[in-house]
């Protein structure tokens, strides 16, 4: 469902119908947003419940300059660096017995056999080496390449979300184009042929 320019009105009055219409529009990109983030499927939940929370405690002062969605996203992009911040100062310790039980069953067998040892690491190595890749950059770089290039959110709405001009917006993401290319090809990663692993 899109959202209707007529809508604003009925987002500041906190209208029900019209802000559980605009908040179910919003709630898959949101999700996309924020695992593409790198965060993880639980993490990326409570952070778009934290987003939805704030976009309703303060539906009173939006004024439809930008779309709810795009400002919805806005929000995200603040609740993923508190979360990131959260998750620096307390490292959780790996659930031994979750990790057996998902991986193998009752018998001891492996529930899903590996691929094989050389193309498991080479695909775990590459997800690792471009999340701190990612990781590297700065904030706004890294904030405009994952909403553009995982959410595809269009250039115009993300301007608006980053409060950036359309030339501003074409330099960040040319620059994380960039740092990230020199990232990977510096750890050994090159070109299509590297692509399935």
């Amino acid at each position: 469902m899109t959202e209707r320019p007529d809508w604003t009105e009925g987002i500041r009055r906190g209208d029900a119908v019209i802000l559980d219409a605009v908040v179910r529009a919003a709630l898959p990109g949101l999700l996309r947003a924020a695992r593409a983030a790198g965060l993880p499927p639980d993490e990326s939940e409570d952070v778009v419940h934290a987003t939805l929370l704030v976009f309703l405690r303060r539906a009173s002062d939006f004024d439809g300059r930008a779309r709810a969605s795009t400002w919805m996203h806005g929000i995200l992009i603040r609740k993923v660096s508190e979360a990131r911040r959260a998750s620096h100062r307390e490292e959780p310790a790996d659930d031994i017995d979750a990790m057996f039980e998902q991986q193998f069953d009752s018998e001891g067998s492996w529930v899903r056999p590996p691929a094989g040892p050389a193309v498991d690491l080479a695909r775990a190595d590459t997800w690792r080496l471009l999340a701190a890749c990612l990781e590297r950059l700065p904030q706004r770089q890294r904030d405009a390449f994952i909403l553009r290039e995982t959410d595809g959110i269009p250039t115009e709405e993300l301007c608006k979300i980053m409060s950036v001009t359309p030339n501003n917006l074409g330099v960040l993401l040319f620059r994380a184009r960039n740092r990230l290319r020199h990232c990977l090809e510096h750890h050994g990663i090159t070109g299509s042929a590297d692509a399935d692993v």
